[in-house]
């Protein structure tokens, strides 16, 4: 079931998810589409010339789909001490935040529409991990 979905604009070509907490420093993309601490998710996509298309589902265990035409860059679990989920610019410009309720550790799973770099689309599943 869909529970969000925001339209984002970033000047930086990285897109973060997860915790509305700091943004660890440490985490390096190199060549890879996606990167991930246990609270957050780094994401490359297209900057400065488009917006980010990005749609937040919740799996109930029916096995919630994304877009099949899209890729999965990172699938496993993160913390979310508060409960929240946050979308946004690794700037901290822009920033959509969803109350997310549930445990605090969650399977995620997210998919691109381009994940050689000019991905302008992403939808994020999160499952509730007990």
């Amino acid at each position: 079931m869909q529970i969000g979905g925001v339209d984002l604009y970033v000047n930086h070509p990285l897109m973060a998810l997860g915790s509305p907490d700091w943004i660890p420093d440490d985490l390096e993309l190199g060549e890879r589409s996606a990167v991930s601490s246990d609270t957050h998710i780094i994401v490359r996509v297209q900057a400065q010339t488009t917006l980010i298309k990005v749609r937040l589902f919740r799996d109930h265990g029916t096995g919630t789909a994304c877009d099949s035409s899209f890729t999965t860059v990172f699938d496993g679990t993160l913390y979310l001490a508060d409960r929240r989920f946050a979308i946004g610019d690794v700037m901290g410009e822009s920033r959509f935040v969803k109350y997310i309720g549930g445990p605090q550790q969650w399977r995620v799973r997210v998919s691109v529409d381009d994940p050689d770099r000019y991905a302008h689309a992403a939808d994020v599943v999160l499952q509730p991990q007990e």
